[in-house]
């Protein structure tokens, strides 16, 4: 699909059950077609789908045509996703990070007023299980600029090459005049972003040399230890003689075993992850379920203590004063209350001379009247109250009670 900001196509696309998952590609002027396709050819072999992002030069001026891309490519892989999960693999080219990859972090993590909808940002979050960085990452200046927008064959040929040379970093320096300000501020965005990255939690395999003039070593090095530092798993793997996005080219046995065992662990990384959330999927039936439950338990307990015993074969079978002065000279009052059984009644009135008045009399009258100025208006079967109140129970006893103080 062409678009302005560069195209988006599948690399390489089969649907049939051996497909273990789907690297995005993210391609810059720096990377040739041919190369291109041996890498595209190299996942294929290894049961990957290939999905291309290929953007413009002018994207790493203009964020707005990154942001573009970006938008289109999301598009596509949810597409397939929606279709069937799997894992994905970011592999990027020289570059491209800062044409594309780092706009697509932005949207998917929902910064910097770049979202999508919540749903369709988990998906691709949940199925990012790796980041591979080839020639990459790179910082950027005129220079630099100008030596990405040569072509590697013009830049090789005497005598006119050096007039396009003079063109270029004409064009390039114009453009990072004009921009200055609005570049930098792009740039420390654009670093903060790739570091930011470590947030979704997949593993990434950095592959450099030191012969890499476009993309040196201390500039790779200072990001993988950034990324370290933040807690992610960083593997990198340095060659000595390959130039620029030419890694695989120069060493393809060494290139295929380091991308295989990468793979390998991104499908783990995947597979551990979706087990993760089929496990907290669960979890939350099951405490939404609970609440349920306790919902309708406190409902029907609150319309159960609205209710009280009138009734004489309505009770609450709890221990009166009485049975609690036995019940220490005979047990415990702790068994002697889990013996008992509690019915909870079903009329909403109150018996004034039922169990509520009892229960009543025992809460309200005090358990030890020690030192109280007791005087009865009768007897008691002829006993002294001070010694009956120690072998009977205070009802229908009337009195006065009258405190010292």
């Amino acid at each position: 699909m062409m678009m302005g900001g560069g195209s988006v196509y599948w690399g390489r696309k089969e649907d049939s059950g051996r497909i273990k998952g789907i690297v995005v590609i993210f391609a810059w002027v720096s990377i040739q077609d041919q190369h291109l396709s041996s890498h595209i050819d190299l996942y294929s072999s290894l049961g990957w789908n290939s999905l291309v992002a290929r953007a413009d030069f002018l994207n790493v001026f203009y964020p707005e045509r990154a942001t573009s891309l970006a938008f289109v490519l999301l598009n596509k892989l949810m597409e397939e996703l929606k279709i069937r999960t799997s894992p994905v693999v970011f592999l990027s080219f020289s570059g491209a990070p800062k044409a594309c990859m780092y706009k697509v972090f932005q949207i998917i993590q929902g910064t910097d007023g770049c979202q999508l909808h919540l749903d369709k940002s988990e998906l691709v979050r949940n199925c990012l299980s790796g980041h591979i960085y080839d020639s990459s990452p790179v910082d950027f200046g005129s220079d630099l600029n100008v030596q990405f927008a040569l072509h590697p064959a013009i830049r090789k040929m005497p005598g006119p090459s050096k007039l396009v040379s003079w063109l270029a970093k004409g064009v390039a320096s114009g453009l990072d005049g004009l921009y200055l300000t609005r570049f930098e501020y792009q740039r420390a965005e654009y670093w903060q972003t790739l570091y930011s990255s470590v947030e979704i939690g997949a593993p990434f395999l950095i592959l450099c040399s030191a012969k890499d003039v476009l993309a040196p070593y201390s500039v790779i090095s200072n990001f993988a230890q950034i990324l370290q530092d933040s807690g992610g798993d960083v593997e990198i793997v340095k060659w000595s003689g390959s130039p620029h996005v030419e890694h695989y080219k120069n060493y393809p046995m060494q290139y295929r075993a380091a991308v295989t065992n990468f793979l390998e662990k991104a499908t783990s990384v995947y597979s551990h992850r979706v087990q993760q959330l089929r496990e907290r999927s669960g979890l939350r039936d099951e405490i939404s379920e609970l609440i349920c439950d306790l919902q309708k338990v406190a409902v029907s307990s609150n319309q159960s203590l609205t209710r009280v015993a009138v009734g004489p074969s309505d009770h609450f079978f709890l221990p009166s004063s009485s049975e609690y002065q036995n019940g220490r000279e005979s047990g415990s009052v702790q068994d002697e209350q889990r013996e008992r059984s509690m019915y909870l009644p079903e009329p909403p009135s109150i018996n004034a001379h039922g169990v509520l008045g009892k229960i009543l009399f025992d809460v309200c009258v005090p358990k030890n009247v020690e030192g109280w100025d007791i005087r009865f208006l009768g007897a008691l079967k002829g006993q002294q109250f001070t010694s009956a109140r120690r072998h009977s129970a205070f009802l229908g006893i009337k009195c006065n009670r009258r405190s010292r103080l």
